[in-house]
């Protein structure tokens, strides 16, 4: 019967405990749907609607009944009867821990979003003053964008979204190993060199400002927005000679 149908076309739910609260959420989703359908906030980085979940930078960790070790929240399915911690001294402690690492290593300044995570969870950026920095050059080669690697925690969203979850080009990839692992592109050729189609896609998923328009780039080294439009005006010249 058609009624038969319908029942048969709904979502499988289960139920699952979060905080203390009863939830009923869609078999198959993430402990992060659960939380963020029904209004709980779950730190993340990596994470981005746009490509798919990878579980890298750990910050969306919580803590599961059961089990040993801090779950990442963004790539494990909620289960039938889960009791699940959003927040508790151990996960508290994991992600502050994250964050101060982050911030040793690294420039955050072109990261609003993870310096407001850092005073929330009241994070030291002078944690680790061993912590060897990750220094780059800018690396400006393009007329759209310009990479700055010391402001990048691999958080791989460039690099998804210009290959299968979105544009299908794969001009950009990871290189090195270990510490030494970061964005580039193969064997370091320029972006024109690239497969690169200057989509802009890698620049709006950057989570710290790595990687970051041209324009916007010039205008915070002070240059005025006449002389953009004069340098624009002169590459659209050279373009139809």
């Amino acid at each position: 019967s058609a009624r038969e149908r319908m029942e048969k076309s709904r979502p499988m739910t289960i139920t699952i405990f979060m905080n203390g609260t009863e939830l009923t959420v869609e078999d198959g989703k993430t402990l992060l749907d659960a939380a963020r359908e029904n209004g709980i906030d779950i730190p993340t980085i990596c994470f981005h609607e746009a490509t798919k979940a990878n579980g890298l930078c750990r910050m969306c960790v919580v803590e599961v009944e059961g089990m040993r070790l801090l779950q990442p929240a963004c790539v494990v399915q909620a289960g039938k009867d889960m009791k699940v911690k959003t927040r508790s001294e151990r996960v508290d402690r994991a992600r502050k821990t994250i964050l101060e690492m982050l911030a040793s290593t690294m420039d955050l300044s072109d990261a609003p979003e993870i310096l407001t995570m850092m005073d929330e969870y009241g994070a030291s950026a002078d944690r680790f003053p061993d912590a060897e920095r990750r220094e780059s050059t800018v690396k400006d080669d393009n007329p759209m964008y310009v990479r700055d690697y010391s402001k990048c925690l691999l958080c791989w969203r460039c690099v998804q979204v210009c290959a299968d979850d979105a544009q299908y080009t794969y001009a950009i990839n990871f290189e090195g190993r270990g510490y030494e692992t970061q964005i580039g592109t193969f064997f370091d050729k320029t972006i024109p060199e690239t497969t690169c189609v200057l989509c802009g896609q890698c620049v709006g998923v950057c989570p710290t400002g790595a990687l970051k328009p041209k324009r916007q780039y010039l205008l915070e080294q002070g240059v005025s927005a006449e002389e953009i439009s004069v340098m624009n005006t002169g590459r659209k010249k050279r373009r139809e000679k």
